[in-house]
């Protein structure tokens, strides 16, 4: 493996005094880079959050380096041990216990501190839950994505985080991509049917490993999926909640009268009758099967429709306020 991983890397520069950061698999290893074992096995030191993880990573390699524990607690002391290494003209690689390092795990203060020294930082791309778990969502309103980790653990700061996104009106552009650990899942569960229950959730458990599943689902119906298996509260979890997408500009007396599809205008006073009482994705997927439209066209009307009928009770609260 080692040979195949130099012949792969080629004549790349791996230069001395530099700070490697080097992604790991997230469970499957065989998602490790060519160009990943080639580093680990140059390098003078692994930096890593667990050297019990870490270390078994390596022995399965067939590598062996020495190992210095980098976690969120000694971060800063050890990443000035770091960089006097790297002066000194050292190649030293950092990993986290998986996945792509930095993102939720410790070592954006390792990076800073070397950067700020002035020496290089070379990361090596890979594995990371956030993206596959994206990859996979099939999110096709989303314009974008937001990552953001782990949500609080205690109860009223959930909900309450829980509360913002559902009032951002940029959130709905985007995914947002959220981790939970299993002794968790039910709570933010029952959270996220309470506060966003129309939204649409992909769930993926134990991403690459053996019991991988992924599932998608109306936020309101994840509690009740949960329940019904015990298996799928366990393992590491990756929740991508998907975008609505963006809001049908209302019309203005100067606007061109806009081609509706006939078949669309005929059914569409039944998709207003039953906007309030499906999530989207659900509604779509209905009224594709029965009327034989496409989904995603469907998908999009619907929006428009939400948007409207959102603005409509705006104009409602505002008309309703006292007058002088």
């Amino acid at each position: 493996m080692r040979q195949a991983a130099a012949a792969a890397t080629g004549g790349q520069q791996l230069p001395a005094g530099a700070l490697y950061v080097v992604a790991t698999p997230i469970g499957n290893l065989a998602d490790i880079t060519l160009r990943a074992v080639h580093v680990l096995g140059l390098v003078d030191a692994l930096a890593c959050e667990d050297t019990r993880v870490s270390g078994g990573l390596m022995q399965r390699l067939g590598l062996h380096k020495p190992l210095l524990s980098l976690h969120e607690h000694n971060e800063e002391r050890v990443a000035a041990q770091v960089v006097a290494r790297l002066q000194a003209g050292e190649r030293i690689a950092y990993v986290s216990d998986a996945g792509t390092p930095a993102v939720s795990d410790p070592g954006a203060r390792l990076v800073a501190a070397v950067r700020a020294a002035g020496l290089r930082v070379l990361p090596l791309p890979g594995a990371s839950s956030v993206v596959t778990a994206l990859s996979a969502a099939g999110d096709v309103a989303a314009e974008g994505f937001r990552f953001l980790g782990f949500l609080p653990a205690k109860a009223q700061a959930r909900r309450q985080a829980l509360l913002a996104l559902r009032d951002d009106a940029t959130a709905r552009l985007h995914s947002q991509v959220l981790f939970e650990a299993p002794h968790r899942i039910e709570a933010l569960a029952e959270a996220l049917a309470e506060v966003l229950p129309e939204r649409c959730l992909t769930v993926c458990r134990e991403l690459t490993k053996q019991f991988e599943s992924l599932h998608t689902l109306a936020a309101a119906d994840l509690p009740a999926w949960l329940a019904a298996d015990a298996d799928r509260r366990r393992g590491e979890f990756v929740l991508v909640l998907h975008a609505l997408g963006q809001p049908a500009r209302r019309a203005t007396a100067d606007d061109e009268p806009a081609e509706v599809d006939p078949a669309l205008a005929a059914i569409e006073p039944w998709l207003r009758a039953l906007l309030p009482m499906l999530p989207l994705k659900q509604l779509a997927a209905l009224a594709s099967g029965i009327s034989g439209l496409p989904r995603n066209a469907l998908y999009t009307r619907l929006l428009a429709l939400k948007a409207e009928l959102e603005a409509d009770e705006d104009d409602e609260g505002e008309d309703s306020g006292f007058g002088d």
